[in-house]
């Protein structure tokens, strides 16, 4: 999802989650760029604010990468989100560092990969266990440097390990559902990713109310009502088409799933905004850190699970 940006440095993306466009800066590329742009109902130009051919093909890149991981053996997904984990781990590490957090990587490292895995094999119960030793293991870890900022490091630590691994490994609990986790998986991400389609169109084409203007100003109650229809109607398609569940077990996933996103996606700009960061890192060109694309995969993967889990 696109995010908002810091108050220094004022972003004229869209967000994903249904944001009203505001003019971008024009370029040398202009011209190229014609092609690229959108319209409003009243002829009225529109521009994204972002390279549009390369934030697909990285957007396609990395869904690829999912896909790929998944078959022939879904065991292969947990070496996906271990690597998100270290990624997104020096990514945080970078931003808490802003303001003089130090976070334990050794064991954070260490603890959140493990994650990856207990919770693929071993279900809530080891994914709860790991995430636990992890944390005991990274306020050790601290104790090292002494008594002067550990409450500030130990928060930070929690936080990250609480955000970041444990978040991801809810995928894995998807993905290894008996017989149907790819499935499971599948729409998961298909459900999310509507929400930031339909936010993304009905926010720069139709946004005028400011949804959360001291959060993330371009967001418009007009994008969300655009991101609340595609995620149902994804999730009716996404749980009858492939998992043979009733159409209305569909739109219950799609609605708590859109607003699971929306509010990842409110968490992640509030963080930047209060590091004073406009973008987490440089991990996808066209889409910024890592972490800025997952913000709403993370807060909607536990979400999603429990409604599966529940209702099917």
């Amino acid at each position: 999802m696109a995010n908002s940006d810091s108050g220094s440095e004022p972003d004229h993306r869209a967000e994903a989650g249904g944001e009203s466009a505001e003019p971008a800066a024009e370029s040398g590329a202009a011209g190229a760029d014609q092609r690229f742009k959108l319209h409003k109902p009243n002829g009225e130009p529109v521009r994204t604010g972002r390279n549009l051919p390369v934030a697909i093909a990285s957007g396609v890149a990395l869904g690829a990468l999912v896909l790929l991981s998944l078959y022939p053996f879904p065991q292969g997904f947990a070496l996906i989100t271990a690597a998100a984990t270290l990624i997104g781990l020096r990514e945080l590490n970078r931003a808490v560092g802003v303001q003089g957090a130090r976070l334990a990587l050794p064991p954070l490292a260490v603890g959140g990969v493990a994650m990856q895995f207990c919770a693929h094999f071993g279900g809530p119960d080891w994914l709860v266990g790991a995430t636990a030793l992890t944390a005991i293991a990274a306020l050790g870890w601290r104790l090292r440097g002494g008594a002067e900022g550990y409450v500030r490091d130990a928060a930070a630590n929690l936080f990250t390990l609480c955000y970041l691994p444990f978040l991801l490994g809810t995928w894995q609990l998807l993905v290894a559902a008996p017989d149907d986790g790819r499935s499971r998986l599948i729409a998961f991400i298909v459900v999310t990713i509507s929400s930031d389609i339909g936010g993304y169109f009905a926010g720069i084409l139709l946004g005028r109310h400011k949804m959360a203007p001291v959060i993330s100003p371009n967001k418009t109650w007009e994008g969300f009502a655009g991101s609340v229809l595609a995620c149902m109607v994804a999730g009716a398609l996404t749980v009858s088409l492939m998992l043979d569940g009733p159409v209305w077990v569909g739109l219950v996933l799609g609605v708590a799933v859109v607003c699971a996103a929306i509010l990842g996606d409110l968490i992640e700009s509030l963080i930047k905004r209060d590091l004073g960061m406009k973008d987490m890192g440089r991990f996808m060109p066209g889409h910024g850190g890592l972490m800025d694309r997952v913000d709403s995969l993370l807060i909607a993967g536990p979400v999603a699970w429990v409604v599966l889990v529940l209702l099917l």
